[in-house]
C-alpha cells in the first residue's frame, strides 16, 4: 500500500479473542464474491497476500493485515452467502456481527458492493448497521471495469440517493481506477480525531 509494508498478522475465530488495544482497525466487509480479497490485493499490489476463490465464501475467520505499522486491515467474512450449512452461515452471521458490535478500535469501514449487481439487501443491512453503530464508511463500487461508464455513473447516483453525504468510490482490480481515492479515504479518516 503506498511504499508501506503489509503483513498478514493472524486470523481470529471469536470476535471476543481480538484485542481491545492496539492500532485503530480499517474493516472490509462485503458479499460474499463481492471482491473483498481481490481489492486487498490490489491495494497492496499482491497477488498472493489475500487469498483468492472463484468459490465464494473463502473467508471463515476474521484476518488481520498490519499496514505500515499505522493500522490494522481487516478482513471478515462475507454475508449473503446462501451454501453451506445454516449452523455454518449462522456462525460466520455471529462472527461478523460480534466483531462489529465489540471491537473498539474500528475506526473505519469500507463496504465493497458489486457493481454488476448494486446494493442488496444484505448491503443494506450492513449499511445501516454501521450507520446505527455511528462507525464511519466508504462505498466501493467494485468491479467498475465490467461496466458501461454510463451504467457505473448511474449505480453511483442511485447509491448517493439512498446513502447521501456517504463517500463513494469505483474501484476496479485490472486498471486499478480508485486505488489512490480508497487510500485518501482510508488516510483522512484516521487522521481524524475519534
Amino acid at each position: 500500500m503506498q511504499k508501506e509494508t503489509v503483513q498478514f498478522i493472524t486470523s481470529y475465530a471469536n470476535p471476543e479473542d481480538i484485542p481491545k488495544d492496539g492500532l485503530p482497525h480499517v474493516a472490509m466487509l462485503g458479499r460474499s464474491n463481492a471482491g473483498k480479497s481481490t481489492l486487498i490485493n490490489s491495494l497492496t499490489h499482491s497477488k498472493t497476500l489475500a487469498k483468492v476463490s472463484s468459490r465464494p465464501g473463502l473467508t471463515r475467520l476474521v484476518n488481520v493485515f498490519d499496514v505500515g505499522g499505522r493500522y490494522h486491515l481487516v478482513d471478515l467474512p462475507g454475508y449473503g452467502f446462501a451454501s453451506g450449512s445454516k449452523e455454518d452461515r449462522a456462525r460466520l452471521q455471529d462472527l461478523l456481527f460480534g466483531y462489529l458490535q465489540t471491537t473498539e478500535r474500528l475506526r473505519y469501514a469500507i463496504v465493497l458492493i458489486d457493481g454488476r449487481i448494486g446494493a442488496t439487501d444484505s448491503d443494506k443491512e450492513i449499511l445501516q448497521g454501521l450507520i446505527d453503530e455511528h462507525i464511519p464508511f466508504l462505498i466501493v463500487v467494485n468491479k467498475a471495469d465490467k461496466l458501461k461508464r454510463s451504467e457505473l455513473s448511474h449505480m453511483i447516483e442511485k447509491i448517493d440517493v439512498q446513502y447521501p453525504g456517504a463517500q463513494c468510490i469505483a474501484h476496479s482490480s485490472i486498471s486499478g481506477v480508485g486505488r489512490k481515492e480508497i487510500f485518501d479515504a482510508i488516510n483522512t479518516a484516521l487522521s481524524q480525531k475519534k
